[in-house]
């Protein structure tokens, strides 16, 4: 009896743990086909002899019997049953991290989640991870699940070859039936095969597709303009490229968009590719499009004499004025050769070219501004850091964007929503030159708090002295960052759990750093320090006569940390606020050693305690106790440091601000001109910043 059609809903997606069971058995299923149908009666099997089986695990349980991947015996395949029943949860996104957890626990001594062998189970969990896309690869490059990885990573290197191909057959399905209908308002969406029933499917708000993708032919570029060192912003632009590249398995370029001589350098150029590098991005090539400068010459001639563009020597300032009240240029309606001749002036870079542009000749009545004649070439006698003084005129990134992406082979641009009201022109343009359609795909600028992501205004900070370099631990770049002590682990996992969504949010500082905590918390050796001008002595009239040296743990968890020795005196030192939260005889804990009992607590004359006395209480409960203070030994073996405490450049929370008031704008909000502010404080072991 053979399987004649494997068919799923059109408002749903082909069940990949299906797909990849049956990869791993060697089981030949027609390829999946999207059905106008009853989404609760699907997916399903119908074989030749016109029976139907329907619903997911259904469908799984059916191939695990047929390919022994299904236990042994009753109460194995009662075992895999119950995770068949779990499994939904991963689809969940408010228990995902909590379903990780749990696994990630129970894997802990285990090779699969059912006895020895591979099974069903195995294969519907490795899907329901595997399914959700950025959501899981953010926390596969973390370290938090071990287990769960080492058992995902795993079963992939054993059976590559069979999920390489049902992921393929998944992707290049999904969303291939029709759009769903539209659901009254508070109406839930239940998945008919859930055997939860009654919850809400929902798949994960951070995957998506690219517009008429294809797998293994998907291209994509990362195009910086090389005028500045690489920002968190366009951290977001260069993983989601990767994602997508990755996800279809297609190519990734980086190409540099150097069309603006005035503002570029190779300085920003080598330092853009050790930030790529930083991150991990892979790619295929490196372009520019200087490259293509002989090309897109050839184009904007080709353009003036089809009558798609003209030059224009209206003054800038009345070009903008114009251009916003919709009035054509008088150059508009000027025959081509006055168009040419111009033309020709501004490629020897004349008095009389330095005067005039060229335009496309789009539409000056359209609502959309950037449809109003936009600029397509200007003169600029700087020379160029790639080419030098070959050329007097450059392309704008308008003109030159869809032309080079079209004939480089890029299928999708991914543009962030800055752009959005520019995706007709770009559209346009590509038209009017008789050019490939690229797909443009938008996504979310990324915005984070008191910071300006705009490399024109973090250039303005580093030429006038406000910041050390590109590089200061204040500033939003990759550099800055990582010197601040971001781990890019942590960065990519930041960018990839926000995903290609086009919902514009104002991101929070905490949140990243808090994800960079988790990340060198197992792996961060602890040091103690006090304030030096804030330090109060502890007299323990019991302690040790003599100094002693015991070595413990850097990290009570971690053994990776490695070993401290800690040295313990009758006179130690504690921080004053913890010295002033102390009361007469009360029972307080030293870490790392035991328990003591405050007996005397001297002040000065402004009531602020200068000295404490009192006796080690060793045998104490450390779980009696509500005050638990670090401390440091009172011996020459101390080391001063400066601890340094980075503040934000600015003070406003949310920034909008005009081009033309940046100066002014900068001398309301700016904050500090000296790096940081610094406490200094004596500190017990040795160490380095």
């Amino acid at each position: 009896m053979e399987i004649k059609d494997f068919c799923f809903a059109s408002d749903s997606t082909p069940p990949l743990s299906v797909i990849a069971a049956a990869k791993v058995a060697s089981l030949t299923l027609p390829p999946p086909t999207a059905a106008a149908a009853d989404s609760a009666s699907l997916p399903a099997f119908v074989f030749s002899n016109g029976l139907k089986l329907q619903g997911t695990y259904v469908l799984l349980r059916y191939i695990g019997r047929v390919a022994i991947l299904y236990g042994q015996d009753p109460f194995q395949s009662s075992q895999i049953d119950q995770w068949l029943d779990y499994a939904p949860v991963l689809s969940v996104g408010s228990e995902f991290e909590n379903a990780c957890n749990f696994i990630d626990n129970y894997l802990q001594s285990r090779t699969f989640l059912v006895e020895h062998s591979l099974s069903i189970a195995d294969i519907a969990i490795w899907s329901g991870l595997a399914g959700t896309g950025l959501r899981w690869e953010s926390w596969r490059k973390s370290k938090k699940f071990p287990n769960l990885v080492r058992w995902f990573n795993s079963i992939f290197d054993e059976y590559s070859d069979a999920l390489n191909e049902a992921i393929s057959t998944y992707a290049g399905k999904k969303g291939s039936g029709k759009p769903a209908a539209a659901k009254p308002k508070g109406q839930q969406v239940v998945s008919g095969d859930n055997p939860e029933k009654g919850k809400a499917s929902s798949r994960p708000s951070s995957e998506v597709d690219l517009p008429d993708a294809e797998i293994g032919k998907v291209c994509l570029r990362f195009a910086p303009e090389p005028s500045g060192y690489l920002h968190i912003g366009h951290s977001k632009a260069a993983l989601l490229n990767q994602y997508f590249a990755q996800r279809y398995q297609g190519q990734m370029i980086i190409r540099f968009d150097d069309t603006n001589p005035s503002k570029e350098s190779i300085e920003f150029v080598e330092n853009l590719l050790k930030d790529i590098e930083t991150l991990g991005i892979k790619y295929e090539t490196v372009t520019h499009t200087s490259d293509y400068f002989p090309q897109l010459m050839e184009m904007a001639e080709s353009l003036i004499r089809q009558g798609k563009a003209y030059v224009d020597d209206t003054p800038r300032e009345q070009m903008q004025k114009e251009r916003m009240d919709g009035i054509e240029s008088k150059c508009r309606s000027n025959n081509v050769e006055e168009h040419l001749k111009l033309w020709k002036e501004m490629i020897t870079g004349s008095e009389r070219g330095l005067q005039c542009c060229v335009r496309g000749k789009l539409d000056m009545q359209d609502p959309n501004k950037s449809l109003r004649d936009p600029v397509y070439y200007r003169c600029n006698p700087v020379p160029h850091h790639r080419i030098g003084s070959k050329y007097k005129i450059y392309p704008t990134y308008d003109f030159a964007c869809p032309f080079v992406d079209s004939v480089e082979g890029i299928t999708h641009a991914l543009r962030s929503s800055e752009y959005h009201d520019r995706n007709a022109q770009y559209d346009r343009i590509q038209a009017d030159m008789g050019l490939r359609k690229v797909h443009i795909y938008e996504f979310s600028r990324l915005n984070m708090v008191y910071t300006i992501l705009s490399k024109r205004h973090l250039r303005w900070f580093v030429e006038n002295g406000k910041v050390d370099g590109w590089d200061d631990a204040r500033f939003p770049t990759v550099q800055g960052i990582v010197r601040r002590g971001l781990k890019i682990e942590a960065l990519v996992q930041f960018i990839l759990e926000q995903g290609a969504s086009k919902n514009l949010n104002l991101m929070e500082w905490d949140k990243l750093w808090t994800i960079n905590k988790k990340i060198i918390d197992p792996m961060c050796p602890r040091h103690t320090a006090v304030i030096e001008e804030q330090r109060v002595p502890l007299t323990l009239t019991n302690g040790p006569e003599q100094p002693f040296v015991r070595i413990i743990q850097r990290h009570k968890k971690y053994e990776g940390a490695g070993e401290k020795a800690t040295t313990y005196t009758n006179r130690i030192w504690i921080d004053h606020a913890d010295a002033e939260s102390i009361s007469v005889n009360e029972e307080i804990t030293l870490m790392d050693w035991g328990n003591a009992i405050v007996k005397e607590i001297e002040k000065d004359q402004d009531g602020k305690v200068t000295h404490l006395s009192g006796v080690l209480h060793l045998e104490g409960s450390v779980k009696t106790t509500k005050l638990k203070f670090t401390w440091l030994p009172d011996t020459s073996e101390l080391v001063n440091l400066t601890l340094v405490d980075f503040d934000y450049l600015i003070t406003k929370k949310k920034v909008s601000l005009h081009l033309w008031t940046l100066e002014l704008f900068v001398l309301f909000l700016f904050k500090r001109v000296q790096l940081c502010d610094s406490l200094k404080l004596v500190y017990f072991e040795n160490f380095s910043c």
